[in-house]
């Protein structure tokens, strides 16, 4: 392993305390500022459809990976975005990293009425750390960075930080069958001046249908500029082989 235990131990440390002080931030915030103009957004509650995959090629270090998301401001179709994201996978020999390169394409809406949208074509680098401490559990860290363009606007950059732990509930490890219960914290940073943009914390249970094949539905509450917001999710996950 390029990383070592003790290194490890050190980045979850870390990272954990950096998550739960944005999160004290962020909380904090939102229940002393001025809220009434955002309490429609803050009671409605949102849907994403997501469908994430993942190819190793054959006897080869390079793989592929990608996600594709539908997401509504509510239960009743007012879009919010549709992303489109797909990368190149490098995988060193003797280790359990994964490093991607890829491409997103997104289209916005704006909650309420308004059926204006906007174009954001996205370039980003990203490295997935995987840390299995049991049959039973698992984690992984991944980091990535932006490159965003927003239609007309000049490139923006930004730092993600995502923290995964699925637990197995009805099986000594992860196999077809197996339920289990799917937590992340995720941290986003403008890289300018290296401000919180938005934090998400998510649960939910997941199925284990096919091996490598995964359906998980779960509550993420999301954080953006100290607005809280409720999102349902609802998400495949395929390795294909």
């Amino acid at each position: 392993m390029i990383l070592g235990k003790y290194s490890i131990e050190i980045i979850y440390n870390t990272m954990i305390r950096l998550l739960f002080t944005a999160l004290f931030f962020l909380v904090t915030t939102s229940a002393n500022c001025q809220s009434s103009d955002n309490e429609d957004f803050e009671k409605t509650t949102g849907i994403w459809y997501m469908l994430f995959y993942h190819k190793q090629f054959s006897g080869s270090q390079f793989g592929i990976q990608g996600d594709f998301q539908e997401r509504n401001w509510d239960l009743d179709g007012d879009f919010e975005q549709r992303l489109i994201r797909n990368g190149l996978t490098f995988k060193p020999k003797d280790s359990n990293l994964l490093f991607t390169l890829g491409y997103g394409n997104i289209q916005s809406g704006v909650f309420g009425s308004d059926a204006s949208r906007t174009k954001e074509h996205r370039i980003y680098q990203e490295a997935l750390i995987p840390w299995k401490i049991s049959d039973r559990v698992s984690t992984a860290h991944r980091y990535r960075f932006e490159q965003r363009w927003i239609e007309e606007n000049t490139m923006k950059t930004r730092h993600r930080y995502n923290l995964f732990l699925n637990i197995a509930l009805n099986q000594n490890s992860f196999e077809k069958g197996t339920i289990y219960l799917a937590l992340y914290g995720e941290l986003f940073l403008y890289s300018w001046d290296i401000i919180v943009d938005r934090l998400r914390v998510y649960s939910a249970i997941g199925y284990e249908f096919a091996q490598g094949s995964k359906l998980q539905f779960g509550v993420m509450r999301q954080y953006v500029s100290s607005i809280p917001k409720n999102q349902l999710q609802l998400s495949l996950h395929r390795s294909i082989k």
